[in-house]
């Protein structure tokens, strides 16, 4: 897996307006996507805030919808909306968590349907639900057209 660093990518969406797509792939050789037209990562002093709007369907639903103007989470630093919980520590990722999660890309890489340790898996909702975790996962930028 390789992941551009938060600050990398907010440096290139200041720059110039950015849509984002999200390509995924299940076990069972299924392929669908999101696309934004709009997408953009804060700075550090903004906690990495994303932002996103213009969803188009391509098969796997709006999983961000949740997350959008949420900042960036990680196991040492809790940004997200939950008032009980940690959602980095609990599905043991990393991202724009709000409380919790519709979308977890950064969490535990599983082997599709697992309900043994719910929701932790590498998941998308809207394609899948929160106890599949998907084969692959791509999130990709480039200028607005």
């Amino acid at each position: 897996m390789f992941f551009t660093g938060l600050e990398f990518i907010h440096r290139i969406t200041a720059r110039r307006p950015q849509e984002l797509l999200v390509e995924m792939e299940d076990f069972e050789g299924n392929k669908a996507s999101a696309r934004y037209s709009s997408f953009s990562v804060g700075g550090e002093c903004d906690g990495y805030k994303l932002t996103v709007s213009g969803f188009t369907d391509g098969g796997a639903g709006d999983s961000l919808r949740d997350h959008n103007n949420m900042k960036f989470s990680t196991f040492d630093k809790d940004q997200d909306t939950s008032a009980s919980t940690s959602c980095a520590k609990k599905y043991l990722g990393a991202f724009w968590y709000s409380n919790c999660h519709d979308a977890n890309p950064n969490g535990v890489y599983r082997w599709g349907a697992d309900n043994s340790i719910h929701a932790v898996g590498v998941e998308w909702e809207t394609f899948k639900g929160n106890d599949y975790s998907l084969k692959s996962i791509s999130f990709k930028t480039r200028p607005v057209q």
